[in-house]
């Protein structure tokens, strides 16, 4: 929305409406209160199923780092953005109107649940429907010994979709948006979101570098590398198996194709780690 100079945000939802306006506001209200740069709300329409929020401008982090050679730099700034974000403390029950917001926590249901789009979607995708059921079985029973050698408890405020189409650059300064499904969890699930991200390929030295930057810069510097490690390749594994279910419904569902592209190399990082 345009007025004078100044633009704005119409974010419009009929479906998880809940989800999608208040609770988004409520993260929003989080974020910024912590003084991360979130989208503010500008005026609340919410029984019209719509709310206006400020604008973080056009520009996204993907646009900013996506032809730089040298990427350590820009990437060590999201790192520290994450730890910031690390450093929230929740209340129990938030407000928005007469709603009550409580952030959810994750569990290993949650896990489960995140990681069955893969079969869901994919594996309808590109195999016959009989040979599911028994994929499906085997495999969750595999995940769920993968799942409960996670080393870091659910204490952490996670954004959940933590990577750099979800960045914001204005004026130099980094905002975050997309914030809606928040939740309290393990602390390195958004580290192997950002620094195992579909949208660009990272070296294997720069990924190396920015977990280890990460292990020396949060609260967890105190640990082994190695117990970082452990939780690091176990959700990103868990995340990019979430991710190929989430890009085939893309395409089934929403009818949007450029997902695909994403598939082989969701791939990659599922072998690698």
């Amino acid at each position: 929305l345009k007025k004078n100079n100044k633009t704005s945000i119409i974010v419009s939802a009929k479906k998880e409406k809940f989800k999608n306006l208040a609770v988004y506001v409520v993260i929003n209200n989080i974020l910024n209160s912590n003084k991360i740069n979130a989208p503010k709300l500008i005026s609340n329409h919410y029984k019209n199923d719509m709310i206006e929020i400020s604008d973080l401008g056009d520009q996204s982090f993907y646009d900013h780092v996506i032809s730089k050679k040298n990427k350590l730099n820009s990437y060590k700034s999201l790192i520290k953005l994450l730890i910031k974000i690390q450093k929230i403390k929740v209340k129990k029950i938030y407000k928005f109107g007469k709603l009550k917001i409580k952030i959810p926590k994750y569990t290993i249901s949650n896990l489960h649940k995140e990681s069955d789009l893969f079969f869901d979607w994919y594996l309808k995708y590109v195999l016959k429907n009989k040979k599911i059921t028994n994929i499906k079985k085997i495999l969750r029973t595999e995940l769920n010994k993968v799942y409960s050698k996670l080393n870091y408890r659910n204490d952490t405020f996670v954004h959940r979709d933590f990577h750099i189409s979800n960045i914001m650059i204005k004026k130099n300064k980094l905002g975050i948006v997309d914030s809606q499904d928040a939740i309290i969890g393990n602390p390195l699930y958004d580290v192997s979101s950002v620094i195992d991200d579909v949208r660009i390929k990272l070296s294997n030295e720069l990924q190396k570098k920015l977990l280890d930057f990460y292990h020396k810069n949060s609260k967890l510097k105190n640990d082994q590398i190695k117990k970082l490690k452990n939780d690091f390749d176990i959700l990103s594994v868990q995340r990019n198996l979430k991710i190929l279910g989430i890009f085939v419904r893309l395409h089934k569902r929403d009818y949007k194709d450029n997902y695909l592209k994403f598939l082989p190399y969701s791939w990659t990082l599922i072998e690698k780690r």
